[in-house]
C-alpha cells in the first residue's frame, strides 16, 4: 500500500466527461481520488453509497474517480463506458482516463475500488476500503471506513493509521507492464 504521507502524484488527464483535468486545478482542500472501472462487480456494488458519499462530502473534498484498466482485454473500460458509468449514477466530479497507466503505478492501485484521501495540502492519509461490503456478503454497503477517515480529517482529529486495503478486481494492466 502507498505509504501514508505520500503526495498526490502530479498528472493531466483526459476527463471522459471532455477536456483534460490536472493536479493544478485542484484547491487546497482535501482530494478523495476513486480508481475505478466500469465493468467490475466490485465497483458496480459500491456505487450507489459513491454517489451518497459525492451527496454527503462533496462541497468539501474535491473527488476525483480515474480508470488505468487497459482496454486491450477489457474494452468496457475505455472512455466510453466510463462516461455511461458517471451518467448513469450522476456522478458530478471528472472520471479521468489514464490510458498510459502512470498514475495508477504512482498510487500503487492494485484493484478496483481503490480509495485514496489526501489532505488539503495534498498528502496521503487515507488508502483502503470503503467499508466491509462485498458483493454477497450481506454487510451493509455504509461506507464506514471511508466516512470516517472524512469525518476525521475535516474535523481536524486523527485518522486510525489502521487501514484495511481495499478488495475487488485486479487492474488490467497492459501487456509487458506488470503492478
Amino acid at each position: 500500500m502507498l505509504p501514508l504521507g505520500t503526495p498526490l502524484p502530479a498528472f493531466e488527464l483526459e476527463a471522459v466527461q471532455g477536456g483534460r483535468f490536472n493536479t493544478r486545478q485542484l484547491a487546497a482542500r482535501p482530494v478523495l481520488v476513486l480508481v475505478l472501472c466500469a465493468h467490475c462487480p466490485f465497483v458496480i456494488h459500491i456505487e450507489p453509497e459513491l454517489s451518497r458519499v459525492q451527496h454527503d462530502f462533496g462541497q468539501q473534498v474535491q473527488i476525483l474517480a480515474l480508470s488505468s484498466n487497459s482496454t486491450l482485454t477489457h474494452p468496457q473500460d475505455g472512455p466510453e463506458g466510463l462516461r455511461d458509468q458517471a451518467r448513469r449514477n450522476g456522478w458530478p466530479f471528472p472520471y479521468l482516463w489514464d490510458a498510459d497507466q502512470r498514475v495508477a503505478h504512482a498510487l500503487q492501485a492494485a484493484c478496483t475500488p481503490d480509495l485514496y484521501l489526501f489532505d488539503a495540502s495534498h498528502h496521503l492519509v487515507y488508502r483502503g476500503q470503503l467499508d466491509g461490503s462485498r458483493p454477497g456478503n450481506n454487510v451493509p454497503l455504509d461506507g464506514r471506513d471511508l466516512r470516517a477517515a472524512i469525518q476525521a480529517l475535516l474535523a481536524g482529529e486523527a485518522i486510525n493509521p489502521v487501514q484495511r486495503p481495499s478488495i475487488g478486481c485486479n487492474i488490467k494492466w497492459h501487456p509487458n507492464q506488470q503492478a
